[in-house]
């Protein structure tokens, strides 16, 4: 990948609107131009950039009460995971629903951030084209 196209990317995925350092989680010569945002994803899901960790007790009843005050989201959450209610405490519940909300903002960023790499790929058709001749 020319350096001009690397650049475009890493200023793209600077300017991404979301809370997760991005850069510092994916390899721009790793992505894998056929599936983007699946490739995006699953790098920063393996590096942990999802996981949210709400810690002290005043914290993670704050953020329940702005964001789960019934708690449904949050148990409907630990559900999946496994946990049982003796495993449960508020910086969990938070935490765990911290995270959940880290990946769906994530996701709506996927037609961005395919629409992006289509466009690149695009110009790298065009390189490739121009270099043939």
């Amino acid at each position: 990948m020319n350096e001009e196209i690397r650049d475009k990317i890493y200023e793209f995925l600077k300017s991404l609107s979301t809370e997760i350092d991005v850069l510092y989680h994916v390899d721009i010569d790793e992505i894998d131009l056929s599936d983007p945002y699946e490739s995006i994803y699953n790098m920063i899901d393996d590096d942990g950039g999802f996981d949210v960790d709400i810690i002290y007790y005043q914290n993670a009843i704050e953020y329940l009460m702005k964001n789960d005050n019934s708690l449904y989201d949050s148990l409907a959450v630990a559900y999946e995971y496994g946990y049982t209610c003796n495993n449960l405490n508020s910086e969990i519940l938070a935490s765990l629903l911290a995270s959940r909300k880290s990946r769906e903002n994530f996701y709506n960023l996927q037609n961005k951030i395919d629409d992006f790499f289509e466009e690149i790929k695009s110009e790298l058709d065009n390189i490739e084209e121009d270099e043939e001749i």
